[in-house]
């Protein structure tokens, strides 16, 4: 029926098998970019906002991610994670988020990098947040 990784000759759902696949060292990077006034990159530039270090809470949420990706996204392979970055660069605008982590594993782990850079929170456009 379709030539889907994930779907079965029948449409079902499924996770691909890759039991069968050799562990290699592998390493994947996601970056985007974050649109915000100037007055709101200074804010968050200052760690002073009112609810804290804006820019370290929004590395550590993708760090988080990271590790939740296969409950986050269904059918995504539980990955045994060894090291997991997030770099939020807010120097210039739009700010910079570069997301990555190397591993050895069959499976690979692009998925889990754009889970990091996705799950970064919005840096709020309201310095009254």
């Amino acid at each position: 029926m379709s030539r889907l990784t994930h779907l079965d000759a029948e449409g079902r759902a499924r996770m691909v098998d890759v039991s069968g696949k050799p562990a290699t060292a592998r390493e994947a990077v996601a970056a985007g970019l974050v649109r915000m006034s100037p007055p709101t990159r200074e804010l968050a530039m200052s760690g002073n906002a009112r609810k804290g270090d804006v820019i370290a809470a929004a590395e550590i949420a993708g760090i988080m991610a990271a590790k939740k990706t296969a409950e986050l996204i269904p059918l995504c392979h539980p990955l045994p994670l060894t090291k997991a970055e997030v770099r939020v660069t807010p120097e210039a605008l739009p700010a910079l988020i570069q997301a990555g982590a190397p591993i050895a594993d069959a499976e690979g782990f692009r998925m889990h990098a754009e889970s990091m850079r996705a799950r970064v929170p919005a840096i709020e456009d309201n310095q009254t947040s």
